[in-house]
């Protein structure tokens, strides 16, 4: 759980965020408002990638997918392992490329 807890914050923390951690996070939030195309979900599985890479080294990355949901909503599906243990686990983490509000809209 906390590991889940882990990849969650880490995701919603966008870079420059913390005061005495201005590299902590994911860059995710340079994409709101892109274009739902592959070069954007391309940049999802890239950014999301590097961030646990660095951030979270508890575990091993085994996948990251970016899964157009609804318009303007991705989710992004993180399928991962514990060092520490085999065993597979998974995360899906929802992005939204617009607000909830223009999404309402369309």
């Amino acid at each position: 759980q906390k590991v889940k807890e882990s990849i969650w914050l880490i995701l919603r923390t966008d870079l420059g965020e913390r005061v005495y951690r201005p590299d902590f996070g994911c860059r995710l939030s340079e994409l709101t408002f892109a274009p739902l195309n592959n070069d954007t979900l391309l940049r999802i599985r890239l950014y999301v990638l590097e961030a646990l890479q660095i951030w979270e080294p508890r575990i091993e990355v085994d996948e990251v997918r970016a899964d157009p949901n609804t318009a303007g909503r991705v989710n992004i599906v993180i399928n991962y392992r514990l060092k520490s243990c085999p065993d597979p686990y998974s995360f899906v983490y929802p992005f939204y490329l617009v607000s909830e509000e223009e999404n309402n809209e369309l």
